[in-house]
C-alpha cells in the first residue's frame, strides 16, 4: 500500500512527501504540496539543499511552547512559521517529553513500568480529538493546507510520528482516504524514528531500562490510532461529524482542500467538493 514518500535531508528526522498516496478510485494526494516531518532545529540549509528546493512556504509547529524554547525551528530559506500547540500548557509527560523520558531509566520504571507507558501515550491520543484546544490546533493546520497562498506546507512536531500522525491521519481522512490507508501511512514511520532514537534508547536500554516502556515511547501502535478513531466515532459519529462539530472546519476550507490537493492518475485536479463517502 502506498505511504508517503520519503524525502532524504541530512539534518530533518521522518521527512516525508503526502505525495501519491491513494485516495481511492484513481485518486492520490497531489506531490510536493504538504509534507510532515519532526522538528527543524537541526535544519542546516548548506548540508540539504533538497528541503530548500522543495520551497517550503508555510511550516506549522504543533510543539508545546516549552518545546519550541527548548529546540526552536530554523526554517527552510522563504519559509513562514505558523504555531499550532496540540498539547496546550499541560502537556503532560508525553508525547512532549521523549527525550527526557529515556534519560531517566528509574523515573521512567516508576512512572511508564507494567504497560503504563502504552497507556499513557494512548491517553494522550484520545485527549488529541476530545480536548478543544487540540480541535483548535487541528483546525488551523487544516485551514493552512487548504490555501494554496501557504502551499508547500511542512507540518512537524518533535519525532513526526504522534500529533503529525493524527494531523495527517485527519488530512488524508478528509481527502477521501480509507482508514486502512490512513493505518498504513501512520505506522510507516516507525522504523525511521526507531533509527532516530537508537542513540537514546541504547544509553537507556544500558542504564538498566525496560525495553517495553523505549518501545512504547518511540514506536507508534495500531493501538493508539484505534484510540483516536474510537473517540472520534464516540462523541461525534464518525469523521463528519468530527470535521464538523469538533474540528468546525467551515466548507470553503474542505472543498479547496479536496479540488486542490486530490489530483486523478493524470495529476490533474479534480473537482471542487468530489470525495469518497
Amino acid at each position: 500500500m502506498q505511504t508517503a514518500r520519503p524525502v532524504p535531508a541530512a539534518t530533518v528526522i521522518n521527512l516525508r512527501d503526502l505525495g501519491g498516496i491513494s485516495l481511492g478510485r484513481d485518486r492520490s494526494v497531489r506531490s510536493g504540496a504538504v509534507l510532515r516531518s519532526g522538528q527543524l532545529s537541526g535544519l542546516d540549509p548548506l548540508l540539504d539543499p533538497a528541503v530548500t528546493a522543495l520551497g517550503i512556504r508555510t511550516v506549522v509547529d504543533l510543539r508545546t511552547a516549552d518545546e519550541r524554547s527548548a529546540a526552536p525551528d530554523r526554517l527552510p530559506p522563504g519559509a513562514r512559521l505558523f504555531v499550532a500547540d496540540v498539547l496546550g500548557a499541560n502537556p503532560g509527560v508525553a508525547p512532549a517529553r521523549l527525550r527526557a523520558l529515556l534519560a531517566d531509566p528509574a523515573a521512567a520504571s516508576e512512572l511508564l513500568g507494567g504497560g503504563k507507558a502504552e497507556d499513557l501515550f494512548a491517553h494522550t491520543y484520545r485527549r488529541m480529538v476530545l480536548s478543544p484546544g487540540a480541535s483548535a490546533a487541528y483546525r488551523a493546520f487544516v485551514e493552512t493546507a487548504a490555501d494554496d497562498r501557504a502551499r508547500p506546507v511542512l507540518f512537524h512536531c518533535t519525532a513526526g510520528k504522534d500529533r503529525t500522525g493524527w494531523a495527517t491521519a485527519v488530512l488524508l481522512m478528509v481527502m477521501g482516504a480509507s482508514r486502512d490507508v490512513v493505518r498504513a501511512e501512520f505506522l510507516a514511520v516507525n522504523p525511521v524514528v526507531r533509527a532516530d532514537f537508537h542513540p537514546y534508547v541504547q544509553t537507556f536500554l544500558d542504564a538498566g531500562g525496560d525495553p517495553e516502556i523505549a518501545a512504547a515511547i518511540i514506536e507508534v501502535r495500531p493501538r493508539y490510532l484505534d484510540v483516536a478513531l474510537d473517540a472520534m466515532d464516540e462523541r461525534w459519529g464518525g469523521l463528519d461529524g468530527y470535521v464538523r462539530d469538533g474540528l468546525r472546519i467551515p466548507e470553503p476550507a474542505l472543498e479547496r482542500l479536496r479540488s486542490q490537493l486530490v489530483v486523478a492518475t493524470d495529476s490533474e485536479p479534480l473537482v471542487a467538493g468530489v470525495r469518497e463517502g
